[in-house]
């Protein structure tokens, strides 16, 4: 009787195990597929700018979209106070540019500055997801297959 109770453990434990793994090959998978998703919608959402990435440096630099080109922050930063000293016309405001809106607007160049940085390192980690993906269903299928 006891060779049968741990008869019956030690099955139990095997397919527990193997449940396990698959589980956790399962989750590394569903990981992989997110972390694609993520750098395809970059990829998708950056656009024209993806070009650019070896010139996007996410301090120095960031993708002008109405010019489609990058812009060096410093340069820009110069531009928007003359701006503001000029007190040129601003479209997005419909009155003079203000000090105000020159540091708002390059507050915000400086965050696109990062996040333009952050999708090119998106967008280049995509041919190595794709490839520990594939590898990684390859392995759980042989895995599967001798189970």
């Amino acid at each position: 009787m006891k060779r049968l109770v741990w008869g019956v453990v030690t099955l139990a434990l095997c397919v527990s195990a193997r449940l396990y793994a698959q589980s956790a090959s399962s989750e590394a998978i569903n990981a992989l597929k997110a972390k694609i998703f993520d750098a395809e919608l970059a990829q998708q959402r950056f656009g024209n700018g993806a070009k650019f990435c070896k010139d996007l440096d996410g301090v120095t630099t960031f993708y002008f979209a109405q010019r489609d080109r990058v812009l060096n922050l410093a340069e820009y930063h110069r531009s928007l106070q003359n701006l503001a000293k000029g007190g040129i016309f601003n479209p997005a405001t419909r009155r003079p540019w203000t000090d105000d809106d020159a540091t708002a607007r390059w507050a915000e160049a400086q965050k696109e500055a990062a996040n333009d940085r952050a999708s090119c390192d998106r967008i280049a980690s995509l041919p190595d997801l794709q490839k520990q993906l594939k590898d990684l269903q390859n392995k759980s299928q042989g895995s599967a297959k001798h189970n």
